[in-house]
């Protein structure tokens, strides 16, 4: 499906540090800033014209700018940018040759070809990196938010303000930007999601690196991506895949990251909590979205019937919504389809690796070891999906990191 190596490389982001270089009240890291891009990249793609922008292309093209993010660490974002307009050409062939081991498998080595064409042609993919690029300034335009609160005593700090915010008016041909300028509902989603970084995985005991909540979806999301394509997922599927992944903990905003040992230690509580994330669904998510968006947002979190809620369901959605047994029977765009065991394997395989890669640089506790063996014995007993195995791949990544 993927590389140990490669999946390495994507948590690494969770110990790039942003805006470094000023006081913050915490911790900001790229991998949070990914994923608060790409799901403002969701809504912003849904509220502009239905069709106009393609929704694969959207999501390869942002993982194509997060691999080359991920290669290119040191360089600080403004100054990355100004670098791409003299270099970028050598920029692009040096991430090219650090990535060609990590890419080259995939997909017989087309999905390389497709990154490659990617970076050297600007016109692939046009609408969907306008829109990936205005995501992007809207979650920095966010971060910066938090940063100006202890930088004000900075001397130049207003000179960054005024620059962020004349940032804005680049893109307010979309609809979006310019509600989400305003305060519009949409706003309101908008900080719910960033929100999200400030609450930690596995949050009773240390790990290197931390990961957020936020930053976990993402990973769950790029997971189901190369699930999809393994499969040769068609387009509606793929795209699915990724977004019902990427909102899959999104509720948490509202009711914090319940570890599964609480949840389910009490016969009965884990309802309770599923009874009481949905009314807050109900109550603080779907009035602020999009009304035309309200139905497919559902699908994706896994609602359904009398207040059912199950986001990793196979499911499709035809004319109505079915839990199927095996949804490579359904890989046509008109069926809408969700592989939600799958993604259940992408979720268990990132906690995995949260605690694997913690353990591979001596921070280890308990709760971790316990967490990993039970998590691992989970997806020997259930992990093989088709022609992917999701138990061979943690063995895998075990070995490689040398635990």
């Amino acid at each position: 499906m993927l590389s140990p190596k490669l999946i390495e490389q994507f948590f690494g982001a969770a110990s790039i540090q942003r805006w470094n270089d000023y006081p913050r009240m915490v911790e900001l890291v790229e991998l949070d800033k990914q994923a608060h891009k790409f799901i403002i990249a969701y809504f912003i793609a849904k509220m502009e014209p239905k069709e106009s922008i393609d929704m694969r292309s959207l999501i390869e093209a942002g993982i194509f700018e997060f691999l080359r993010r991920v290669v290119v660490t040191d360089i600080r974002p403004d100054v990355f940018r100004k670098a791409l307009q003299k270099k970028e050409k050598e920029i692009n062939t040096w991430v090219l040759e650090q990535l060609y081991d990590s890419l080259n498998d995939i997909e017989e080595g087309a999905f390389y070809e497709r990154f490659k064409m990617y970076l050297s042609d600007s016109s692939m993919y046009k609408k969907e990196r306008f829109v990936l690029k205005a995501a992007s300034y809207m979650a920095t335009r966010w971060e910066f938010s938090i940063v100006y609160q202890t930088s004000q005593f900075l001397n130049n700090i207003d000179r960054v303000k005024d620059a962020v915010e004349e940032e804005i008016e680049d893109y307010y041909e979309l609809i979006s930007v310019r509600k989400m300028a305003m305060n519009k509902k949409i706003s309101k989603i908008v900080d719910l999601s960033g929100r999200l970084r400030f609450q930690k995985r596995w949050a009773q005991t240390p790990r290197i690196p931390e990961t957020s909540v936020l930053g976990h979806m993402l990973i769950v999301a790029i997971l189901g991506y190369f699930y999809s394509l393994s499969t040769k997922a068609c387009d509606g599927r793929l795209a699915n895949n990724f977004f019902c992944a990427l909102f899959h903990d999104f509720p948490e905003a509202l009711t914090r990251d319940i570890i599964s040992p609480v949840k389910y230690s009490v016969s009965g509580l884990d309802d309770i909590i599923s009874e009481f994330e949905i009314k807050m669904i109900e109550e603080e998510i779907l009035p602020y979205l999009p009304e035309g968006l309200v139905k497919e947002f559902k699908y994706l979190l896994g609602l359904y019937g009398d207040n059912q809620k199950d986001e990793f369901m196979n499911r499709i959605n035809e004319h109505e919504i079915k839990m199927v047994e095996d949804v490579s029977l359904y890989n046509e765009d008109k069926y809408n389809a969700i592989d939600g065991k799958a993604l259940k394997n992408c979720d268990n395989l990132a906690a995995f690796i949260e605690a694997t890669l913690s353990i591979s640089h001596g921070v280890r506790s308990k709760e971790l070891i316990q967490g990993k063996e039970h998590i691992r014995n989970k997806l020997k007993e259930k992990g093989k999906i088709g022609t992917v195995d999701f138990y061979e791949l943690a063995l895998e990544i075990e070995k490689y990191l040398g635990v």
